[in-house]
């Protein structure tokens, strides 16, 4: 299974994070994961990775604005390219995308343009709130529609 990741280039929230930890670790077939190296979410993601999965092929898709780079060192570091591309790439490249995003859906964030990208390219997409909920959409098989639950519900489940 090949992830890609996107999120906002604020930190993680704890309960978030616990959350990406937790998700991370119930996919047990990952081989690749991808990223667009940038400071916050995909930095956490990146290390989060190489700490609870370091078998993974570690991905890296910089941007060409170095302003808000990580410069993290992954097995593979892909070219520069700006960040609609880079986003388009990760998404390509993938199986699923998780996301963790700072706020609901809006226009003029990336982290949404490639959670958009990914629901028209019928990619399934899990979205971790920042406030310990998730959602999961996957319109290319049975389990078609949304899924939204929270932590407490996720532990009972």
């Amino acid at each position: 299974m090949i992830i890609g990741f996107t999120g906002s280039q604020e930190d993680l929230s704890l309960i978030q994070f616990d959350l990406l930890v937790a998700v991370l670790a119930e996919f047990e077939e990952i081989t690749e994961a991808h990223h667009g190296d940038c400071i916050g979410g995909d930095l956490a993601f990146h290390l989060i990775i190489e700490e609870l999965r370091p078998d993974v092929e570690l991905n890296v898709h910089p941007p060409t604005d170095k302003a808000k780079r990580a410069f993290c060192h992954g097995h593979i570091e892909h070219e520069p390219k700006d960040f609609l591309d880079r986003n388009h790439d990760i998404v390509d490249a993938c199986d699923i995308l998780i996301a963790c995003p700072k706020m609901k859906e809006i226009l003029r964030s990336g982290t949404w343009a490639t959670v958009r990208y990914a629901r028209k390219t019928g990619k399934p997409v899990a979205i971790l709130w920042r406030d310990g909920k998730y959602t999961y959409e996957d319109q290319s098989s049975s389990k078609s529609g949304k899924t939204q639950k929270d932590e407490n519900q996720k532990a009972e489940s």
